[in-house]
């Protein structure tokens, strides 16, 4: 699943602003691993969800604890990706944790 990885950014935190940027830059899917609530300057999951879909973006929610992923956020991260084709752009607070998810998620195939 190489090819899925290379279509696949990582990064820390974004704004609801940046979801327009995000946008203009190619991405097409994003996808938040951050649990809601960790700061509380930090976007909700469902304005992140809303602002999305107003700009046409596919969104996934799959938070990752700070403790660790699950075998649950490993199976909706494939299936998040296997569910699209173009550009996407992963985010948590330091990027960290969505790029251990996206590593997990296209080890093994499937």
């Amino acid at each position: 699943m190489n090819d899925v990885a290379a279509r696949v950014s990582v990064g820390p935190q974004i704004q609801l602003a940046d979801l327009a940027v995000l946008k203009a830059q190619g991405i097409e899917v994003v996808i938040n691993n951050r649990p809601d609530g960790e700061v509380a300057n930090q976007p909700s999951h469902e304005a992140m969800a809303a602002a999305s879909a107003a700009l046409g973006l596919s969104y996934y929610f799959i938070p990752v604890s700070p403790r660790g992923l699950t075998q649950d956020n490993v199976d909706h991260m494939q299936a998040a990706l296997a569910a699209s084709s173009g550009p996407v752009f992963a985010y948590c607070r330091s990027g960290n944790r969505s790029g251990i998810l996206l590593q997990a998620a296209t080890q093994g195939g499937s």
